[in-house]
């Protein structure tokens, strides 16, 4: 089949193009394998949750510039040199190179997680490495189903794949696109300005496409490879107008200049990386136009180390030989980092830096490991190019084989999550409000205003509820409260949507949401009209906002709706788990051995930050006299403690939010603080 393709090829080269047998390969230049080092530092401190360096993801951009400067001069120079591309040897290549190291990592961390983690979470993990083997997972992450109240959306242990894939299918695409390019219908005129003029279109195309998509889909934009492939571009047309001077390309194209220049290149473009680790964060539309930053920064910084050959300015700083160490371990620690860091926060209830410091290092070692006993050995044996035809057949076969394993694991894990124990703790998690089931609440997905209600229109009293996830989860006490004959219920609740007049970014939609600035404002105009005798509000209180905004923001949204509304109890938010409840009571069931320190599944009832804004909450209902700040976190968490689960019962579903069979529970100790009777025991809606 490969060698098919390549045939086929022929009739799009250049007259008297031949195929050759020889493996390329670009000289060493110690300043790119410094600049690995440097992007595979700022991934790492980004995903080990150091705060200065959140937009440390940037370090993915350098890579994908580095591949586009590195392929392209690989192909260039063999197109140079035997007028063609013999495919099936490029892609044997770059099997032998990425698939191994890939492979043993996805099989190391499978057995891992099926033991580590509770059934109920093993699904996805598994079909995250079924698409992993396949260099599929950015398409399956970009399209993946996203669901408010998934605990995994954010915590796949092979999220990180998704840069493995966007970069293979770059090299799917592109030694094709040279040759095509290359054998323009046998054009005249110089194939080096055919292919800058190419991959011009393509850098231009690409970078327009993405600027608009990271505004309107930026899952999109962030996960696929045309929406990536003006970075890979502008790496290619590096190499294209300047990497003859350091072998094989096209120094007619544009003089160097000074060497003081160029130096000052290359501190402009590490510093361009740097400033965007500092001060991108997740709250960053990314990637957008502040890709261009980092991927900017790569090119000046290779155009740089063109020019020095090493011997000055950042070349030589970034062929320091510690740097020169971690460079080549750059393919392993990325691949093997991430699910560290996840499976270590599985098996230990904490998150401190000094933790956080020993998995990072710990996953370096096994790198270290990784690259002397797997990627290096076969790397340097030529054996795998010999019959390139069947490399590639024979990975592909491997790789399905993979894919397979993992589907078989998402069947077990299903399983057992059905087993008598396990079912208990899923049956937790889907413990939610009913208002969910009746299209009250549509997340991101529309600003339109839906109102749940509940009881005759000519009710004498109204009452309503309003806020985010954490307000709706209060539904079922609230129910019972208000079900009353002269009671109408109106129930008004976006998720993520806090009561909070400011213009907030998601991290989760990769953008701001809209959505609720527009969604807020026409519900709180609805309950002005409405004029309803009590209104119930809650929020999250770990949103990102500053004191100024807390208070501020909090006042405007009491403003609207005080002289229209009888009283207003606005609750405190209740508190965040440093881990997932039933998550942590199923792995106390699932191989217990592996977690000794989740013997209780407790954790402290406060924080600072909480106490901060329950404190501005006060402060923001000062200036209203019908406004009461209502806490029911001792109810909660008794003892200034919360417990995953208490006297049997399940407490929450899942880092913050109440199971709604508690909530009910509560119903009693609500009606006392509403100053109304204690409800009858009717079952909410289901």
């Amino acid at each position: 089949m490969i060698g098919t393709f390549a045939r086929t090829c022929e009739t799009f080269m250049p007259r008297g193009i031949s195929l050759g047998n020889q493996e390329y390969r670009l000289g060493y230049r110690s300043d790119i394998e410094g600049l690995r080092a440097v992007a595979i530092l700022l991934v790492v401190a980004a995903h080990a949750k150091v705060t200065w360096l959140a937009g440390g993801f940037v370090g993915v951009d350098v890579f994908f510039v580095l591949s586009g400067y590195l392929i392209t001069g690989i192909l260039w120079r063999e197109i140079s040199e035997t007028g063609g591309i013999r495919f099936a040897n490029f892609y044997a290549r770059r099997f032998r190179r990425l698939l191994p190291a890939l492979l043993t990592m996805l099989a190391c961390t499978c057995l891992f997680a099926a033991a580590a983690l509770p059934p109920g979470d093993q699904g996805s993990q598994a079909t995250g490495a079924a698409t992993a083997a396949l260099w599929l997972s950015n398409i399956y992450f970009a399209f993946a189903h996203i669901n408010y109240f998934d605990p995994n959306a954010t915590s796949n242990l092979f999220l990180h794949t998704w840069s493995l894939g966007v970069e293979e299918q770059f090299y799917l695409i592109w030694p094709a696109l040279m040759v095509l390019t290359l054998g323009w219908w046998r054009s005249e005129g110089a194939p080096a300005g055919r292919l800058i003029t190419v991959m011009s279109v393509i850098a231009i195309v690409s970078l327009l496409a993405c600027l608009s998509f990271t505004q309107t889909a930026p899952r999109m934009a962030f996960y696929l490879m045309p929406w990536r492939a003006w970075q890979f571009a502008i790496g290619s047309l590096v190499w294209l107008r300047f990497g003859s001077i350091r072998g094989g390309g096209t120094s007619d194209l544009m003089p160097l200049g000074s060497a003081l220049a160029y130096r000052g290149l290359g501190w402009l473009g590490l510093a361009l990386i740097l400033i965007s680790a500092l001060w991108f964060d997740a709250n960053t539309s990314y990637p957008g136009w502040h890709a261009l930053l980092p991927t900017i920064g790569a090119a000046a910084v290779i155009l740089a180390g063109i020019h020095s050959a090493g011997n000055s300015g950042i070349s030589r700083v970034l062929s320091w030989s510690p740097l020169q160490r971690i460079g080549r371990l750059s393919y392993s620690w990325y691949l093997w980092h991430w699910p560290v860091l996840l499976l270590g926060g599985a098996i230990f209830v904490t998150d401190s830096a000094l933790y956080r410091a020993a998995l990072v290092i710990l996953s370096l070692l096994i790198a270290a490991w990784s690259y002397r006993w797997v990627e290096s050995p076969i790397r340097q044996q030529a054996r795998w190019t010999i019959r390139p035809a069947v490399t590639v057949l024979s990975a592909l076969a491997l790789m399905a084989f993979v894919n397979v394993a993992c589907i078989t694991w998402f069947n077990a894990a299903g399983a057992w999550q059905g087993s008598p124990t396990q079912q208990r703790y899923a049956v937790a998690r889907s413990d939610i409000p009913a208002i969910y089931k009746m299209g009250c609440d549509e997340w991101y997905y529309s600003d339109k205003v839906k109102p749940c209600v509940f009881g005759p229109d000519n009710a004498a009293h109204t009452a309503v509820l309003i806020g985010d996830s954490i307000g709706g989860q209060w539904f079922p006490a609230v129910f019972a409260v208000f079900n009353r004959p002269d009671w109408r219920l109106v129930v008004l609740t976006k998720s993520a949507c806090p009561m909070v007049d400011e213009l907030m970014f998601y991290p989760r939609i990769g953008r701001n949401y809209t959505e609720c600035t527009i969604w807020r404002r026409q519900a709180l105009r609805d309950i002005a009209k409405m004029r309803p005798d009590i209104v119930v509000m809650g929020s999250v209180q770990t949103s990102d906002f500053t004191q100024t905004q807390w208070v501020e923001g909090t006042a405007r949204v009491l403003k609207t709706i005080s002289d229209a509304s009888g009283h207003i109890y606005l609750l405190r938010g209740t508190p965040h788990l440093p881990f997932d409840g039933p998550n942590c009571l199923s792995s106390r069931s699932w191989w217990p051995w592996l977690h000794p320190w989740k013997s209780t599944c407790d954790a402290p009832a406060y924080s600072a930050r909480d106490n901060d804004v329950y404190r501005w909450l006060q402060q923001a209902s000062s200036g209203f006299v019908n406004v009461e700040v209502v806490d029911l976190n001792s109810k909660v968490c008794p003892g200034n403690t919360c417990h995953a689960e208490s006297h049997g019962r399940i407490i929450f579903r899942d880092s913050q939010h109440l199971t709604a069979t508690f909530v009910e529970s509560l119903s009693a100790h609500l009606a006392n603080i509403l100053h109304l009777e204690a409800p009858s025991q009717a079952d909410p809606p289901r």
